[in-house]
C-alpha cells in the first residue's frame, strides 16, 4: 500500500532566504516567496514600512506570489548589478519578477529619479496566476492608515498625517481594507509593473519602467566595472562590494552595519539589536576594502564623513562609538512592543551602545586616516589638528577599562583588543607625522606606543596556555586577537602569535566557524547562545595565510563561502547547525571577506609582500 505524505506548507523562510535591493537612500529585502518583507522608508534608518520578516502577522509585506503552492523558485542578481531577479517555475509556466530601486545612469539626472521600488513581472512561457498584495504597516506597525483609490493606483494615507505612500501600477488594483491587491492571470508575453514610493514625484513612472530598468542596470554595470580586483574570487568580492555600496549613503557617504534591526543572534530568539547605524570601528575596514578595490571616490566620501565626526567630537578628542547615517547621535534604545511577541525576545530600535566607551574605535579611525593618506589624499592642516587631539586623548586614557569591540553590556574591563587598537592609534599617527613631516609631540607618542606594546606582552600573555587572552590574568580567549597580525602589531609567524592562533583554532573553532570568545553565558551577561561570528572566520583564514599556512586558510575561507546565501550575501553569525543568525546582510562580514580574499590571492600567487 502506497503511503502519500501530506503536502507540508513551506515553513517560515530562514533569515537569509532573501536578496537585497537598494538605491543608497534605503534598502529592502525580497524573499524567495516574492515578498518585500523588510523595508525602512524613506531612509535606511527610518521606521519600517514592511516588517513581516520580524512579525509575520503584523509587520506588513508587499508580495507577488504564484497561486500554485508548488512553484519552484530561483533567485539571482542580474550580472554585475543589484537588480534582483526571482523566477517562479511550474509545470504550466515560467514567470520572472524583477525588483530594483531605480537609479539614473548619468549623475546629472539623479534628481529626476524618485526614491521608490520598481517591480516588473513578466510571463516568459505558458500561463500562471499570481496574487499581488501590498500591505504597508507604517512606523513599525504603530500608525494606522486608510487606502484610497487614485488615478492609476492606490494611496495609503497615514492616520498621523505624515507623507502618504502611493502604489502605482499598469494593471487595475483593488482596495481590500487598508491594503491593495491584484490578481494577474498571465499568459506568455504579459507584463505588469508596480511602483511604490512617496506620493509626490511618482507621476507616470510605471509607463517608463523599461527605460528605468535599463538605466539602473547601466548604473550598476558601470560601477562594477570600476573594480580593479582581478583575483580568483572575483564573483564573491564583487558581490561583497555591490552589497557595501547599497549599505552606503549617497547623501552622507557613511556605511551602515546592516539594513535591518531585530533579527536574533541566538536560536532562542534573543539578542536582537539595531544595526542601521555607522560604527566608527567599521570605518577602517570599509576604507581599506574600498581602496583595495579601486573605489577611491567612495573611500573619500566616507573619509569626509569621518573627518566631520572627528571635527565635531568633544574638545578633548573623545568620539562616539557609532552615529546615525547623517552624523547625528544614534537613537537611544527603545523596546518596540508593536512587533514580535515577548516570548521571542525583545525587539529594540536605537542602540544603547552609543553611550559606551569603546577605546578601539580610535585605532580604527587612525588606521583609516593613515590608509587614506597612503592611497588617497594627504591630510589637511585642520584635519591633522583634529587627529592630534584624538591621539592625545588616547595617550591619556588607554589604560582605562572599556566595553570593547563586542560591546559588553555587563560592565567595563581591560580588554586586549581595545589595548591593541590604542597601540594602532599612536603607531599610525607617528607613521603619518614622519611620512608627511607633520608637527607632533613625538617623544610623548613614542613613549606611549612602547608602553602599550610592553603592557600587552606583559599583562595579556598567559604563559600556561601560551596565548594572548581577553583580560589580564584570565584564561579567556577572544577572537578579536586575530587582528594582532592584521594591524601589524606582531609578526604573523612570531612564536607568541602562533601559540595564540593555535589556541583560537583549538578552543573557539567549530569547523570553519569561529566563536567570539570562550563560550560561557556569564561572560557577556546576555541570554541565549550565539553562533559563530562570520567576520572572525575570515580574519582567521587571513591570519592562517599570513602565518604561512595558506592551504589551511584557503579551506577555512572556501568553507565560509558556502555559508553565503543563494545570492552571495552573509549574515552576522552562523549557528552550529548552519543557519544564518543576526542582522542581514552584514557589512563587517563582507569587509572581512574582501580582506581575506586579497591575502589569499597574494599567497596563492606567491607574491611576497615584505612585512612592514
Amino acid at each position: 500500500m502506497g503511503h502519500h505524505p501530506q503536502q507540508v506548507p513551506p515553513a517560515v523562510l530562514p533569515i537569509d532566504g532573501r536578496g537585497m535591493i537598494g538605491n543608497m537612500k534605503t534598502a529592502a529585502l525580497v524573499s524567495l516567496k516574492g515578498a518585500i518583507d523588510f523595508m525602512c522608508f524613506p531612509r535606511i534608518d527610518s521606521p519600517t514600512l514592511f516588517a513581516a520578516l520580524l512579525d509575520h502577522e503584523r509587520g506588513g509585506a508587499f508580495s507577488i506570489t504564484p497561486r500554485a503552492s508548488d512553484a519552484n523558485v530561483k533567485q539571482m542578481y542580474l550580472p554585475e548589478t543589484n537588480v534582483l531577479l526571482t523566477r517562479f517555475m511550474t509545470r504550466d509556466g515560467v514567470c520572472e519578477l524583477l525588483d530594483l530601486m531605480p537609479l539614473a545612469s548619468d549623475a546629472s539626472d539623479a534628481d529626476e529619479v524618485p526614491n521608490c521600488v520598481l517591480r516588473i513581472v513578466r510571463l516568459v512561457y505558458g500561463r500562471m496566476t499570481l496574487d499581488v498584495r501590498c500591505e504597508p504597516r507604517f512606523d513599525y506597525a504603530r500608525v494606522g492608515h486608510t487606502a484610497r483609490a487614485v488615478e492609476k493606483g492606490v494611496e495609503f494615507v497615514r492616520d498621523d498625517g505624515a507623507t502618504p505612500v502611493r502604489l502605482r501600477a499598469n494593471v487595475p488594483l483593488e482596495i481590500d481594507g487598508p491594503n491593495a491587491r491584484a490578481t494577474l492571470d498571465f499568459e506568455a508575453g504579459d507584463c505588469a509593473c508596480f511602483v511604490l514610493g512617496d506620493a509626490d514625484g511618482l507621476a507616470d513612472i510605471e509607463s517608463k519602467h523599461d527605460a528605468l530598468l535599463t538605466e539602473t542596470i547601466d548604473y550598476w554595470k558601470a560601477w562594477s566595472s570600476r573594480s580593479t580586483y582581478r583575483g580568483r574570487y572575483r564573483e564573491v568580492v564583487l558581490r561583497s562590494a555591490l552589497t557595501l555600496k547599497m549599505l552606503s549613503s549617497e547623501e552622507f557617504g557613511a556605511i551602515v552595519a546592516a539594513p535591518t534591526f531585530g533579527l536574533p543572534e541566538a536560536q532562542d530568539g534573543s539578542r536582537r539589536w539595531d544595526y542601521r547605524f555607522t560604527w566608527i570601528r567599521d570605518a577602517a575596514f570599509s576604507v581599506y576594502a574600498l581602496l583595495r578595490l579601486g573605489y577611491t571616490g567612495e573611500a573619500e566620501r566616507f573619509m569626509k564623513w569621518i573627518a566631520e565626526r572627528s571635527r565635531d567630537c568633544s574638545s578633548h578628542g573623545q568620539l562616539r562609538v557609532m552615529y546615525s547615517v547623517d552624523g547625528t547621535d544614534a537613537l537611544p534604545e527603545t523596546v518596540l512592543t508593536s512587533l514580535v511577541d515577548d516570548e521571542q525576545g525583545r525587539v529594540v530600535v536605537g542602540n544603547e551602545a552609543r553611550e559606551q566607551i569603546q577605546l578601539d574605535v580610535y585605532g580604527a579611525l587612525l588606521d583609516s586616516v593613515y590608509l587614506y593618506n597612503k592611497y588617497g589624499a594627504a591630510v589637511s592642516y585642520d584635519g591633522w589638528r583634529h587627529v592630534t587631539r584624538t591621539v592625545d586623548y588616547v595617550v591619556e586614557h588607554w589604560r582605562e577599562p572599556d566595553n570593547g569591540i563586542w560591546e559588553f553590556r555587563n560592565g567595563t574591563r581591560a580588554l586586549l583588543h581595545s589595548r591593541l587598537m590604542c597601540w594602532v592609534t599612536v603607531d599610525r599617527a607617528l607613521r603619518l607625522a614622519e611620512k608627511r613631516s607633520l608637527p607632533a609631540p613625538h617623544a610623548r607618542w613614542f613613549e606611549t606606543r612602547d608602553e602599550i606594546h610592553r603592557d600587552i606582552h606583559e599583562q595579556f600573555w598567559n604563559d600556561d596556555i601560551k596565548s594572548f587572552v581577553q583580560t589580564p590574568g584570565s584564561a579567556t580567549l577572544d577572537a578579536s586577537a586575530l587582528m594582532m597580525p592584521l594591524v601589524r602589531f606582531i609578526g604573523p609567524k612570531d612564536p607568541r602569535w602562533i601559540g595564540t592562533l593555535d589556541a583560537i583554532g583549538r578552543e573557539l573553532r567549530v569547523d570553519p566557524l569561529i566563536f567570539r570568545y570562550t563560550r560561557g553565558s556569564e561572560l557577556d551577561g546576555l541570554p541565549g547562545t550565539e553562533g559563530g561570528f562570520s567576520a572572525c572566520s575570515f580574519w582567521y583564514a587571513e591570519a592562517l595565510a599570513r602565518a604561512g599556512r595558506v592551504d589551511e586558510g584557503r579551506l577555512v575561507f572556501e568553507k565560509m563561502l558556502a555559508y553565503a546565501n543563494h545570492v552571495g550575501l552573509f549574515s552576522e553569525e552562523v549557528a552550529m547547525s548552519g543557519e544564518a543568525l543576526g542582522n542581514f546582510p552584514q557589512a563587517l562580514t563582507h569587509l572581512a571577506l574582501i580582506s581575506a580574499a586579497f591575502q589569499l590571492d597574494r599567497d596563492l600567487d606567491r607574491v611576497h609582500v615584505p612585512w612592514t
